[in-house]
């Protein structure tokens, strides 16, 4: 009975040393430079031997200091790192882009690909894979070379998702998020400017890539970033808990400025720039959901202010610009009730001088717009608050102003 005393107490004393909160841990720091730091290049490489490096110790910080680095591929992050730059002078540039057709199809879980002419690509370098048929969603393959093979055949990190045929275009082309989280919790990006180079590379969907992109993460602040002239969409976070993006700029992209979707919960998105983009401003793709959205400027974009659609309910839009885009202000995509959007929230916002306001396909139910701005600066004949809003139900509008439009 006494060993058995003494085991319990061993234990109880084990348990009450690891139930300790937070405990202080000092963490790594290390500086990357061009010329100066303890990691030293001007290319992708030098920044993910940092971050492997400070990842493989359990987190710290990697500093990357000002000038700008050319990226073959994602600098891929890990758990519990935070990468800082000097705002507006650390500049991630996309490299000109390589392409080649392919001389055989590849099929699907396949890890290599048959190419024409492989010149150009390096081991280690970031490509997608795609057809005609598959280009768009998660039908595309983005992944690295690992290897190259007899034949003019390219080894990849990852399977094919998909069957690309030459026939349908099938293509390898230099493509990749210029700073990817994949898997990853507890990790901090600031100060970062992403320059995606996007005349010179080929578009890559927003649901396997972004300027900066997550994928399965969690507890991840994006704070102070730039992303510009990314060919597909600026930051893109993808089945997701806890994202914070604040104070970032997503201008001139070929896609959307922000994408959550395909599962993003409890999101805070707030004083954000997303202006100038050729898709949206904003983007809620599938179930997005419990997010706050606040302080926002969405503005100047040539579709859409902000688009919701699928499952993307229970989120709060207050007090963000919705201005001057050359689509609808807010739009509602066309979605049966079962999957509409349900229970969101807009207050407060200044939605003003769009194409049209806020425009409803489908059925989305208990909206509540409250205390906002909508309409046009200037008078416009038959213009209309609400589109279509008669079919929704619950739909409520409380102590808005209406400027040179019909009200509801």
């Amino acid at each position: 009975m006494k060993i058995l005393l003494l085991l319990i107490l061993s234990l109880v004393a084990c348990l009450k040393l690891d139930a300790e909160p937070n405990i202080a841990v000092e963490r790594a720091t290390i500086q990357v430079g061009i010329d100066k730091g303890d990691f030293r290049g001007n290319d992708n490489r030098v920044l993910q031997a940092a971050v492997d490096y400070v990842g493989r110790l359990g987190g710290g910080t990697v500093s990357i200091g000002p000038g700008t680095f050319e990226m073959r591929n994602s600098l891929i992050l890990h758990d519990g790192v935070r990468v800082v730059g000097v705002p507006g002078k650390t500049i991630l540039k996309s490299c000109d882009a390589f392409q080649s057709p392919m001389a055989s199809s590849g099929g699907i879980n396949e890890y290599a690909v048959h190419l024409s002419d492989p010149k150009g690509f390096r081991i280690g370098d970031g490509v997608m894979v795609q057809d005609e048929k598959s280009m768009y969603g998660f039908y595309v393959t983005q992944a690295t070379i690992t290897g190259k093979l007899a034949g003019n055949r390219l080894a990849l990190s990852r399977p094919l998702y998909h069957d690309y045929d030459p026939s349908r275009k099938a293509r390898v082309t230099s493509g990749f998020p210029v700073v990817g989280l994949w898997g990853v919790n507890q990790v901090e990006l600031e100060g970062l400017t992403i320059d995606g180079n996007g005349d010179k590379m080929e578009y890559l969907t927003g649901c396997r890539g972004g300027g900066i992109y997550l994928f399965e993460c969690e507890d991840v602040t994006i704070r102070n970033c730039t992303v510009r002239n990314y060919n597909g969409d600026g930051i893109s976070f993808q089945t997701t808990k806890r994202v914070l993006i604040e104070d970032c700029v997503c201008e001139g992209n070929f896609g959307v400025g922000l994408h959550p979707g395909c599962g993003a919960f409890e999101a805070v998105v707030r004083r954000n720039k997303c202006v100038g983009n050729k898709g949206d401003g904003l983007f809620l793709c599938w179930r997005v959901q419990g997010g706050l959205f606040e302080n926002n400027d969405f503005s100047n974009n040539k579709r859409h202010g902000i688009s919701i659609g699928m499952k993307d309910s229970d989120n709060v839009f207050r007090n963000n610009a919705i201005t001057s885009n050359e689509k609808n202000g807010i739009w509602f995509r066309n979605q049966p009730e079962l999957n509409g959007a349900h229970r969101n929230l807009f207050e407060k916002n200044l939605i003003l001088d769009n194409d049209r306001c806020i425009v409803f396909e489908g059925q989305h139910i208990d909206l509540v717009f409250r205390k906002n701005t909508i309409g046009y600066s200037k008078p416009r004949e038959d213009a209309t608050a609400f589109e279509a809003a008669k079919n929704q139900k619950g739909l409520q509008s409380e102590g808005n102003e209406f400027r040179n439009v019909k009200t509801p």
